[in-house]
């Protein structure tokens, strides 16, 4: 087989040399980096500058309000149920006629009872009568004694004749004032055939039916009636808080009103409840259950617009922390052990760095514009410089430039303590 000899021209030969040679520099050489390339400069941040103030403290607790009088309706008579007098869930007044029973078995025994007091007014007259005769003979007996026209005996037989009757009417008198008392269980019971009721408030639903049998001494519940105005909430307070807020007062860090706690009641969302109260009771036993102290506060409810048994959030408000250190809720971040703030500091070579630092926080109170603040207890001084904004481009030693002075409103952060 014939051998094909490629050949190629001069000039096509200079083209691929020249191809050659601008790969082979390719592959032997580095691209240099540009120099003189503006660097990204460090994320602006806005601090706010931690100072002492005096700060109400409000304290949240979780309550349920509760009738000021909660009474039973009892049948105090055994009866049968004629009628219902009032409407259920109904506001009654206090003696308002709520049931009425059968009065004809209690109205027989008045009359009864009538009748046994004129029978003991009688057996007294009569008793009385004899005793009368008996006492003029027993003196006409003593003469006749005395002048020896009978013997003595005859004489001592009509004293004795005369005492019998004088005890006669004694009995006779008892007789009567059992009647009279008869009479008057007898009446009392024909009153309580007309159950009233004994507070005012507001009636619940009728357990018993007309036609139905009440006892006195056994199912004689008929309804409960619960006073609303003024109502009644009460609250629990651990043991524990309450030995740290007496701490708090005798080291001066926490100021107790001096007229107590204002009381103020919030929905579950949030929404006022009602007009402010007062506490009108602290028990003095801590319960061995629970560790906590039950408080009870008092407020006015006018048209029983609260129900009793509603679960309410209870504000405690009128204390005050004097030299208090605040910072912003939005500044504050949850840390491996507790909560953390980022502060604005300048390392060794005078540049802005983030700092972390740990603090232990207190309640939470309103700053400017209503914005929550967390008290610290510990871990901050006045002077430092907390950031507020710019957290999500930063961490814990990353270069910082500061911005503007703080604003009122929050800026969304993930890791802020709720």
């Amino acid at each position: 087989m014939a051998a094909i000899n490629y050949q190629l021209s001069p000039a096509k030969l200079s083209i691929a040399m020249l191809m050659a040679m601008t790969i082979s520099m390719a592959a032997c050489t580095k691209t240099p980096e540009v120099s003189g390339a503006p660097k990204m400069p460090p994320p602006e941040v806005v601090t706010a500058t931690v100072q002492a103030s005096s700060v109400p403290v409000t304290y949240e607790y979780v309550g349920q309000t509760v009738g000021s009088r909660e009474v039973e309706v009892r049948a105090r008579v055994t009866g049968h149920v004629e009628k219902r007098l009032y409407e259920e869930g109904g506001l009654v007044k206090a003696g308002q006629p709520l049931f009425q029973l059968d009065t004809r078995p209690f109205a027989l025994a008045v009359s009864t009872a009538k009748a046994a007091v004129v029978s003991a007014e009688a057996d007294i007259a009569r008793a009385e009568a004899l005793a009368a005769q008996a006492n003029r003979e027993r003196a006409r007996m003593d003469s006749l004694a005395e002048a020896h026209a009978i013997s003595r005996k005859e004489a001592d037989d009509a004293g004795s004749s005369a005492q019998i009757n004088a005890a006669e009417v004694g009995a006779a008198k008892a007789k009567l004032e059992q009647a009279r008392a008869q009479l008057k269980e007898a009446q009392l019971n024909l009153e309580y055939a007309n159950v009233a009721a004994p507070i005012e408030g507001v009636a619940g639903r009728a357990l018993k039916q007309e036609g139905s049998l009440v006892s006195n001494t056994g199912d004689s519940l008929l309804t409960t009636l619960v006073q609303l105005n003024p109502l009644y909430v009460a609250f629990n307070v651990a043991d524990a808080d309450r030995q740290r807020l007496d701490h708090e007062v005798a080291q001066g860090q926490l100021v107790l009103p001096k007229n107590g706690y204002n009381v103020k009641l919030l929905q579950r969302d949030g929404t006022p409840l009602g007009s402010t109260g007062r506490i009108n009771f602290v028990s003095s036993t801590v319960s061995n259950q629970t560790g906590t102290l039950e408080m009870r506060a008092t407020l006015a409810n006018p048209g029983n617009a609260i129900k009793s048994g509603l679960f309410v959030r209870v504000l405690l408000e009128g204390a005050e922390r004097p030299n208090a250190l605040t910072v912003p809720q939005r500044a504050v971040q949850e840390g491996t052990k507790g909560k953390i703030v980022l502060l604005a500091v300048k390392n060794k070579e005078g540049a802005w760095v983030a700092e972390a630092r740990p603090i232990e926080v207190g309640e939470w109170v309103n700053g400017k514009d209503d914005e929550k603040q967390w008290v610290v207890r510990s871990g901050l001084q006045v002077g430092d410089q907390v950031i507020v904004e710019g957290l999500m481009k930063i961490g814990p030693g990353a270069p910082i430039s500061l911005g503007k002075p703080a604003t009122q409103k929050p800026e969304p952060s993930t890791g802020a303590s709720s």
